[in-house]
């Protein structure tokens, strides 16, 4: 399954949770701006949740995070990307994702994630391209060595 959330994303993650205490107990609450943020992906969601969730079999997740470019950016050619190294952070950005996802049935449980791709840029169409795909369980299939020149040493 790969789809294109075509939207602003959201910069909220799953790691700003609100705490108070009361009668000596600290209670932990969902801040405003995260709950947002759930509602603006689950949205966005809605149209692509499967029929029934992956229960049974590893899952290779990945996302794609597009941002918008800033506008103090410089000159930047139109359809390319360049690469977002400020906050929020991949897998913070990712685990809310994952946690609505894991809410709406897209699998039963995000522990079934195996394998993880998380990448953020600046593009000229914003938005966040997700791709799931089944996960061959037996790695020994996997031809790693084709990776490797004649010493032993990857090859990129």
């Amino acid at each position: 399954m790969r789809f294109k959330l075509k939207m602003i994303p959201p910069t909220a993650t799953a790691q700003q949770k609100g705490e108070r205490v009361v009668g000596g107990y600290i209670h932990h609450y969902k801040k405003k701006n995260v709950a947002a943020a759930e509602a603006i992906l689950r949205d966005a969601l809605l149209p692509y949740v499967p029929e029934a969730p992956i229960a049974d079999r590893p899952i290779y997740f990945g996302a794609i995070w597009e941002f918008p470019y800033p506008k103090s950016a410089k000159k930047h050619q139109p359809g390319k990307f360049r690469q977002k190294f400020t906050r929020p952070d991949t897998d913070n950005l990712n685990k809310l994702l994952k946690d609505v996802m894991t809410d709406m049935g897209f699998w039963k449980d995000d522990a079934l994630i195996s394998v993880e791709f998380i990448e953020k840029v600046y593009s000229d169409e914003p938005g966040i391209l997700i791709l799931i795909t089944d996960l061959k369980p037996d790695f020994d299939e996997l031809a790693w060595e084709e990776d490797l020149n004649d010493k032993g040493e990857a090859i990129y």
